[in-house]
C-alpha cells in the first residue's frame, strides 16, 4: 500500500511523463513540418516512449492499492527557434524529469518503501540514458556549427542509444 505522500508524488510523475510525450510529439510535428523528417522521427519515438513511462507509473500505482489519475496536461510549445533550441529544451526537460525522478527515490528511502525504491531504479537509470543521449546530439550538432543539416538529419535516429531505443 502507498502512502498518501508516496501516491501524491507518483501521480505528479504520471503528469510529468504525460507532459513530455506531449511536449516531444510538438517538437515532432514542428520538425516534420520544416522537413526534417529524422528529427522528427526521433521525437515521434521519444513521444511514444514518454507516453510507455507514464502508463508505467499508472499501472503501479493501481498495483499498489492507489488510484493513479489521468492527468490534464499543459499544452507545449509549439514553435521552436532552431534545431540546436529544440535539443536543448528537451535535455533540460529529462533534467527536471531526473530531478523529479530523485524525489520519489528520496521519499521512497525516507519513507523506507523498498518495493517502491527498488521500481524507481528503472527510472533512474533511464533517465541517464536519456540525458546522455540527447547531449550527445548536443555535442553532435556543436561540432557541425552552422553547417548544412542533411546528414544530421539522416542519421539522428542511430543517436537514440546503443540499443536503439534510448
Amino acid at each position: 500500500m502507498l502512502s498518501k505522500a508516496m501516491l501524491d508524488i507518483l501521480n505528479k510523475q504520471t503528469e510529468k511523463e504525460a507532459y513530455a510525450s506531449q511536449l516531444y510529439l510538438s517538437m515532432a510535428s514542428w520538425a516534420e513540418a520544416k522537413g526534417l523528417e529524422g528529427i522528427s522521427e526521433w521525437f515521434y519515438a521519444q513521444s511514444e516512449e514518454e507516453r510507455e513511462h507514464m502508463l508505467k507509473f499508472v499501472r503501479y500505482i493501481n498495483e499498489r492499492g492507489g488510484h493513479a489519475t489521468v492527468p490534464k496536461v499543459d499544452l507545449p510549445p509549439k514553435d521552436f527557434p532552431s534545431v540546436k533550441a529544440v535539443f536543448e529544451a528537451s535535455l533540460e526537460h529529462e533534467q527536471m524529469v531526473t530531478a523529479a525522478i530523485g524525489d520519489i527515490v528520496a521519499l521512497s528511502l525516507e519513507q523506507k518503501d523498498f518495493t517502491t525504491n527498488n521500481w524507481i531504479q528503472w527510472f533512474v537509470t533511464e533517465q541517464l540514458e536519456e540525458e546522455s543521449s540527447v547531449q550527445g546530439i548536443l555535442d553532435k550538432l556543436d561540432l557541425l556549427g552552422d553547417g548544412p543539416l542533411y546528414h544530421f538529419d539522416r542519421d539522428v535516429m542511430n543517436m537514440r542509444g546503443a540499443e536503439g531505443e534510448a
